[in-house]
């Protein structure tokens, strides 16, 4: 499958890695693929990966993976051009720092980030997903010791064909993916993502964890 990234920090790059290794084509779109700031692992994936400006990127690939921070998701979106009809994955949290200086979520219970997402995005068919935790997972989502329970990967699309490839690429990185439902369940899913982070950060933790299903 030919992936088209959006952004390549921690998140793009971790997962453009993986998914390289999966046997997947990864292309990084960027503002400026000669000198950004943020470096696409180019070198490190191989011949499997490119890096393109954003809308080069939209148009070559057959799903489109969104891991910018949340503030640049409008000047992206407009970046992308016609969306109509394509896959987009929303990796993305609209997180920011409150006035007490912790995290909190901009967006939540009458709507989400990839409900907003999917209305600037005119036309394109959303999934949320791959955003409950840290990049750190995305790298090796092995653990093991513990059987055959795999750590989950919740989703949540309106659209059938997106969720099979969201699927596909969970199943691809060594995650058990969990369907919660239509678009709007992406109001839990983000609030399941703060949660993960603030866990992370407490007392001396670290992100080397994550939601596992047990099932009788």
């Amino acid at each position: 499958m030919k992936i088209a990234i959006i952004g390549a920090g921690n998140v793009g790059g971790a997962l453009g890695r993986s998914w390289a290794k999966a046997g997947h084509t990864i292309i990084f779109g960027v503002r400026n693929p000669a000198g950004g700031k943020t470096k696409p692992p180019i070198a490190e994936i191989g011949s499997a990966a490119t890096s393109v400006v954003v809308p080069d990127a939209v148009r070559s690939a057959e799903v489109i993976v969104l891991a910018t921070p949340w503030e640049a998701v409008p000047d992206v979106i407009n970046a992308m051009g016609d969306v109509r009809g394509k896959i987009i994955i929303d990796c993305t949290n609209p997180l920011f720092l409150n006035s007490e200086g912790s995290l909190s979520l901009s967006l939540g219970s009458s709507t989400s980030g990839a409900e907003e997402i999917a209305r600037l995005a005119t036309g394109a068919r959303v999934a949320k997903a791959f955003n409950t935790y840290g990049f750190e997972n995305f790298a090796d989502s092995s653990y093991p010791g513990y059987g055959e329970l795999k750590p989950v990967m919740f989703y949540c699309s309106d659209d059938d064909e997106a969720k099979e490839i969201v699927e596909k690429l969970a199943k691809d990185l060594g995650f058990e993916p969990v369907e919660t439902g239509g678009l709007g369940m992406a109001r839990s899913l983000e609030p399941l993502a703060l949660l993960w982070i603030r866990l992370a950060m407490r007392r001396g933790r670290n992100p080397n964890f994550t939601w596992g299903m047990l099932k009788r």
